[in-house]
């Protein structure tokens, strides 16, 4: 059987948007064993506590959940283990540099296949604040409210 070509969407860490300041993106792959990738084929898989460190060189993601294969045997994965990232050197490097600096970390975004193979989109973020979340839901509700008008304006409505 050949591999699904294209990107096919396992999970997405939608709060990530909402509590960081998203600055630059990378595409990593996983080192995966064979029941985890089968439990991603069935789109079972939680990045809410997921992050990533790198440690000695090496990028790893934490806390993400992938529950056990339902047909798996006594050889089934730990649902919560530590995971290597694929990366080239120079994207290691980056990344070590910028969670050096303080107040930034490593927040995985999605976890999709993309020509059969697993990968997950990283992001080095900035923690948000309290009044910045609740300046982007206002001007996200100012937005809505123009378009509204507008959309109202263009049918002659007013």
């Amino acid at each position: 059987m050949p591999r699904p070509q294209g990107r096919i969407m396992v999970a997405q860490n939608r709060k990530a948007h909402h509590d960081y300041h998203l600055h630059e993106k990378f595409e990593a792959g996983m080192v995966l064993t064979g029941t985890e990738v089968k439990s991603l084929r069935a789109g079972r898989a939680s990045l809410a506590d997921a992050f990533a460190t790198v440690d000695d060189g090496e990028v790893w993601l934490r806390n993400m959940h992938i529950p056990e294969y339902a047909f798996g045997t006594w050889k089934n994965h730990a649902t919560r283990r530590n995971r290597k990232l694929l990366l080239h050197r120079k994207e290691i490097a980056k990344l070590e540099r910028e969670t050096t600096a303080s107040g930034k970390t490593i927040v995985p975004l999605a976890i999709y296949f993309s020509d059969g193979y697993a990968k997950v989109e990283l992001a080095i973020a900035t923690g948000k604040r309290d009044w910045d979340k609740r300046q982007t839901i206002a001007a996200r509700d100012a937005d809505r409210e123009a378009r509204r008008e507008l959309a109202a304006r263009n049918r002659g409505e007013r």
